[in-house]
């Protein structure tokens, strides 16, 4: 059945993909943008910032879904945003009648320490849903695809360093799992009365380390391996520096990202897999997906 539904983050890096597949699917789709004479994406555009709650009701009138994929990780003051965000989100769904939210956060055993972005991640998901609109939330750890914050990072660092000193959190696993993957799941839970209300966690075939990510995307993007020497003192600082300065991932950025490397995330629930059944791709397809994508945003393929 046709929905109305609504995209936040709908330029972004998931939201532009998910945005194309839901059109294609039939859905009356609203792209979500600051500046929607400029949007070019899939969608109708409509006015909207969830940074400004009076911009959401005209939004989301006659809105039955609603994929909440913004957050704000190059801001030093993100968690209390996204936390006043996420309830003005929540809220103003409620008043216009969502029947379902849809959000994509971070994979992290809750009980452990989590870094500040992973904690905001589980706030958001709470704060979505206290006035009342039942949420869907899909939990991964990194999206491997072209554009990705986290994938640009392993993608240029293997690109731009024949070897690399790097800090003990590349001994952490990790569950990565592709953008098209990603997407299915996001479209699977869609309207889909198993997913109401429920957190699911998902991830590709493979749990790897980022030391394992890092040689295996260098194998297959330079045609060599990468030495990695792992030193015991790299504060998060130091290492967003070193980051800023070997790719073009600012430092804020890079900090916030990296505080979470410290996370074990994996995949401890598969019971998406019962909901939404496919079999994930592989990481060496993962990134050789991503490749084949970039060169084809550039025009080289």
């Amino acid at each position: 059945m046709a929905l109305t539904v609504l995209v936040t983050g709908a330029t972004g890096f998931v939201g532009s993909h998910l945005t194309r597949q839901l059109v294609e699917d039939g859905h009356d789709v609203r792209a979500m943008t600051r500046r929607p004479d400029d949007y070019e994406g899939a969608g109708e555009p409509v006015n909207g910032d969830v940074f400004e709650p009076k911009t959401l009701k005209g939004a989301l009138k006659g809105v039955d879904a609603a994929y909440y994929l913004v957050h704000s990780l190059d801001d030093k003051d993100f968690e209390r945003k996204d936390a006043e965000a996420a309830r003005a989100f929540g809220e103003a769904a409620a008043k216009a009648g969502v029947r379902q939210i849809i959000y994509l956060g971070g994979l992290g055993e809750d009980g452990t320490a989590l870094s500040p972005h992973l904690r905001s991640r589980r706030q958001v998901e709470s704060l979505l849903g206290e006035a009342g609109v039942p949420v869907t939330v899909l939990r991964a750890a990194i999206v491997v695809g072209h554009g990705g914050i986290s994938w640009e990072i392993t993608r240029q660092l293997v690109k731009n360093l024949p070897a690399m000193v790097a800090p003990q959190w590349v001994g952490t696993k990790t569950q990565p799992i592709s953008l098209r993957d990603v997407v299915r799941y996001l479209v699977g839970v869609l309207d889909n009365e198993e997913a109401m209300g429920r957190v699911f966690e998902v991830g590709g075939p493979e749990v790897l380390t980022y030391r394992d990510m890092l040689r295996r995307a260098s194998k297959i993007q330079n045609g060599r391996d990468v030495p990695i020497v792992v030193v015991p003192v790299l504060t998060p600082d130091l290492s967003s520096r070193w980051l800023s300065l070997v790719t073009d991932v600012d430092a804020r950025t890079g900090r916030t990202l990296i505080e979470s490397m410290d996370n074990e995330v994996v995949v401890k629930d598969d019971s998406i897999r019962e909901v939404v059944p496919f079999e994930t791709m592989g990481y060496d397809d993962m990134v050789r997906e991503a490749l084949a994508d970039r060169l084809r945003a550039k025009g080289a393929l």
